[in-house]
């Protein structure tokens, strides 16, 4: 009878640790469990290897549980010196050997990357080496001819060229934003300027988003470095600012920002600088290792859970014959590149800034961040006495709908933005209504003072979708205030709204404007956009509820179904419980049927039976009208056989709440500066289209209504494709507990089945485990 070798991975993270590096590992070990592998953890990085002994462990289900919110890593990580010469790397290939590990997933920076292709590369040579010492047989060596790896680029700074985000830049944004928000209302109450130093070495990425995000005046990074003259030009900015009204300056400089001469810009000369020219009291919050800690955002969970699963695919896939591949997210969704050209161009970044190829670092970090420097330098200069207005046609902005996190920094960036460029910015008071009762004011620069991070909306909002016999008041209202477009801010009523004035043209030649649809919306549900604004921060919302009511899980054993928004959409509802780590979830795009239900009550008390304490479902709300969450909690409580308790939670509109998350507001003022862009060109070319704008596959795409209609599944008010669905299988894999399988039949039909086909629903005797 033939035997089957079960495969053997190995997992570590090295470097400087990063918020969602735990996550990853979970994901690891979780996939490679489900795909029939053995799989190792390596602690304390590469010393690990070299040390070997109980540092290179085998690690099952149970040691991943719980470490999904946690930041840093828990397998450790250390700089080894050690490693960095041959001999190391010879014990490292030695230790591996001794425990059958031929593949190797490397969660860490392009150091750690680097060193992990350095003993690939090296593989052969030292495994001829260790063979004629000794130390391994002829037959060792035979079975183990390469090192099969795949990297994981786990770095605040992000980075890494190859990839967007790399793991743990979203979380330290969340922390420097939360530090800029704390001091600006401070800086605010004393008039004062502070100045934000953020990591980042050679990467700007930190500081620019940061200074978009947390409304700072200027930023200094280090692929743009400062201009001549650039201390009198910041200090002229601000006191403009402040004349019209500011009532604090901020200031974020990036760790690595030098001028174009190459000498480094210290946190402290620009607090000089500011208080020698500007005579304003200045502080200096050096913020340093706080960026690197507490719990991982939604996004630091998501995100690495599904690089860590794809990872494993590629290691089992890979042959000796195989390129090295970096696992990284590009356009919102899973990339490969070749890992060592990865690095190469990362570190040909410093090699260009060094050079004072400025434009050619920028290019290294890819269009979007070029934009994202555009567009701040534009609200930058957006001052009133900088470029003062023209003749200028008046755009209306409304907000539509359900209220979403991030409207305001979306206003906020379009009255900016439209100023600038010689319009007058209306803002129209409680939704459409408003243009039915004259609530409207035009908007200058000082009005919209302080709106990024704000939550709930300052011109508020309401869910009412104009019906026929309003549009003739609405269109009066348009004729009566002179607007020569819209910008509307919403969701799908906000979409629905512009679909009916579109229609009504011909009747009301009022609406023959150019509008467009700016998608803010926690439901995530509008076409033309995989990303709405306000969704991230909902996002965050359910994900720290669930960690509360983890903690609460652990003093009885229970069951717990908790009840998102998102109305037919479960976008919510299933990045949350991936980001949660829900062991299942219910969503209207599925329908909820009796049998599932069975099944599900079989998992759980199975997998009580087995010691588990604690098993969290999420519910979307709208997953079924027969089986709401209480009936789905009395059926899992009537079934438990008495072995747990099972609670309902409904979150309710708490997710709607809060102050937004840096990437809503980074999303509000990419996806404003489009609109106004785009309806500035309508109007200068005597044009009246209307559009929906959103982030498809990581580019702004703007596309006719007409366009987009098309897209939509009007019935359940959602996309007709939506690309989150195809996470399922990832959510399935990391939450459904596998007995490791010991007969050969089970192994060999592990093996048999080809790569990212074979799911937990094909093993006879599945018991659940949450993280």
């Amino acid at each position: 009878m033939s035997t089957t070798v079960v495969p053997r991975l190995a997992v570590l993270t090295s470097g400087g640790d990063a918020q969602g590096m735990n996550p990853a590992v979970r994901a690891v070990v979780r996939t490679a469990l489900n795909r029939g592998a053995e799989i190792y953890a390596v602690y304390e990085g590469y010393q690990g290897l070299v040390v070997g002994g109980d540092l290179i462990r085998a690690v099952d289900w149970d040691d991943v549980s719980g470490i999904l919110q946690h930041g840093g890593t828990t397998i450790g990580t250390a700089r080894s010196l050690e490693f960095r010469e041959r001999d190391g790397r010879r014990k490292a290939v030695r230790n591996l050997l001794s425990h059958g590990i031929d593949k190797l997933i490397v969660i860490g920076g392009d150091g750690s990357l680097t060193g992990a292709d350095l003993l690939r590369s090296e593989w052969a040579s030292l495994l001829a080496e260790l063979v004629a010492d000794g130390s391994i047989t002829a037959d060792d060596a035979a079975r183990h001819p390469a090192l099969m790896i795949a990297g994981l680029v786990g770095s605040i700074d992000n980075d890494m060229v190859g990839t967007d985000m790399t793991i743990g830049a979203d979380s330290a944004l969340h922390r420097i934003v939360e530090a800029i928000d704390a001091v600006a209302s401070t800086a605010a109450s004393h008039q004062r300027s502070f100045v934000i130093e953020v990591m980042g070495r050679h990467c700007g990425y930190l500081a620019l988003m940061s200074a978009i995000a947390g409304g700072a005046d200027y930023v200094l990074i280090p692929e743009n470095p400062a201009f001549p003259g650039w201390e009198e030009h910041m200090c002229e900015l601000l006191r403009t600012g402040r004349s019209a009204g500011r009532r604090n300056s901020i200031v974020v400089v990036a760790e690595g920002a030098i001028d174009t001469d190459g000498n480094p810009i210290t946190s402290d000369h620009v607090r000089s600088v500011l208080e020698e020219r500007l005579g304003e009291d200045t502080r200096v919050t050096i913020l340093g290792h706080v960026q690197r800690g507490g719990a991982p955002s939604a996004y630091d969970r998501s995100m690495p859970s599904i690089l860590g699963y794809h990872a494993v695919e590629e290691v089992l896939a890979a042959t000796p014959e195989s390129v090295p591949q970096l696992i990284g997210i590009r356009y919102n969704r899973v990339a490969k590149a070749p890992l060592v050209e990865c690095v190469a161009q990362t570190r040909e970044v410093p090699k260009r800034i060094a050079a004072k190829d400025f434009t050619g670092a920028m290019a290294l970090r890819g269009s979007s961040y070029q934009e994202m420097f555009g567009i701040f330098e534009a609200m930058a200069h957006a001052l009133p006495s900088v470029r003062p207005p023209r003749h200028p046609s008046r755009i209306g902005i409304v907000n539509v709908g359900g209220l979403a996190p991030g409207m305001n920094a979306a206003a906020r960036a379009a009255v900016r933005l439209g100023l600038d460029r010689g319009h007058t910015m209306v803002g129209i008071h409680g939704s459409l209504q408003g243009l039915i009762d004259g609530d409207v004011k035009d908007l200058q620069w000082g009005d919209v003072e302080g709106w990024t991070g704000l939550g709930g909306t300052e011109l508020g909002i309401s869910r009412r979708v104009p019906t026929v016999k309003d549009l003739y008041a609405i269109g009066r209202g348009i004729e009566r205030h002179g607007l020569d477009a819209l910008l509307i801010i919403g969701g799908w009523d906000a979409f629905n709204a512009v679909h009916q004035m579109h229609n009504e043209r011909e009747r009301y030649p009022a609406f023959q404007i150019p509008m467009i649809v700016l998608p803010a919306t926690i439901d995530n549900n509008i076409p033309n956009s995989e990303l709405s604004v306000g969704a991230d921060t909902a996002l965050n919302l359910i994900v720290d509820s669930i960690d509360r009511i983890r903690q609460t899980g652990t003093a009885a054993k229970r069951c717990f179904v908790i009840e998102v928004m998102g109305g037919y959409c479960g976008y919510l509802a299933t990045m949350g419980g991936l980001s949660g780590g829900a062991v299942r979830v219910y969503l209207h795009e599925e329908g909820i049927t009796l049998k599932q239900l069975a099944e599900d009550v079989d998992r759980m008390v199975a997998s009580f039976k087995i010691g588990q304490r604690l098993f969290l479902a999420v519910r979307n709300e709208k997953a079924s009208t027969m089986y709401s969450t209480d009936f789905l909690c009395r059926v899992f409580e009537q079934e438990s056989e008495g072995m747990f308790d099972a609670r309902e939670v409904v979150l309710g509109h708490i997710q709607q709440g809060g102050n937004p998350t840096p990437f809503d507001r980074i999303l509000a003022t990419r996806l404003a500066s489009h609109s106004i862009d785009y309806l500035s060109k309508q109007i200068s070319e005597g044009r009246s289209q209307s559009a929906v704008i959103g982030l498809n596959e990581g580019r702004v795409k703007t596309i006719s209504l007409r366009q987009s209609e098309d897209l939509a599944d009007w019935e359940f008010r959602r996309p007709t494709e939506q690309w989150w669905e195809e996470l399922g299988i990832i959510l399935e894999t990391l939450a459904a507990r596998l007995e490791v399988p010991t007969l050969e039949a089970d192994a060999e039909e592990i093996a048999a089945a080809p790569s990212g086909t074979y799911s937990h629903r094909d093993r006879t005797a599945p018991a659940a485990q949450i993280s």
